[in-house]
């Protein structure tokens, strides 16, 4: 399976930078980093790599591949498969706000937020440990890098996929 991550990644790289040297969207950057190779490969799988090429802005709750390793046994198999598209599509944009929203944004203490999945919210939490995000399972993402800078937003890495469900509370 890492093969074909690796392969549609490699594929999804060279389509997403296709002689655009001078761009620097979330995408590229995405794509240039092997961290976020199956990350890339369900944006490509989604259709959602125009859209995250667009001029935002955005800001991307960007998983690693360890995350998504971290999820049960078949899943990221199972999101890759056409038929299940629209799903795929729902996890991702849960992962997207419509916002330039740096860290130094995200006000102290537990706020939710509207991601562009707009039937869910992600409780976010600033504090004195760093940024964490609660998704819809109730289960806690911590934000393991901030800021890295894009034309079209802002990535945020996070070491786990966050994932709709009830939504989450706020402490």
């Amino acid at each position: 399976m890492k093969t074909i991550f690796k392969t549609v990644a490699t594929v999804a790289a060279l389509t997403l930078t296709g002689g655009a040297a001078t761009a620097n969207t979330i995408v590229d950057i995405a794509a240039g980093d092997d961290r976020f190779s199956t990350l890339v490969a369900a944006v490509t799988a989604a259709g959602l790599v125009e859209t995250l090429q667009g001029d935002g802005p955005f800001t991307v709750f960007a998983p690693v591949n360890d995350a998504f390793a971290a999820l049960p046994e078949g899943t990221v198999e199972t999101l890759l498969q056409p038929e299940n598209k629209d799903q795929l599509t729902n996890v991702l944009l849960y992962h997207v706000d419509d916002r330039n929203l740096t860290a130094e944004m995200i006000p102290a203490g537990s706020n939710y937020f509207k991601p562009v999945l707009a039937s869910e919210r992600l409780c976010i939490t600033k504090g004195a440990e760093g940024v964490m995000i609660a998704d819809g399972t109730g289960e806690m993402a911590n934000v393991v890098i901030a800021n890295i800078k894009a034309d079209n937003g802002v990535i945020h890495v996070v070491d786990k996929v966050l994932l709709p469900g009830t939504r989450p509370a706020c402490h």
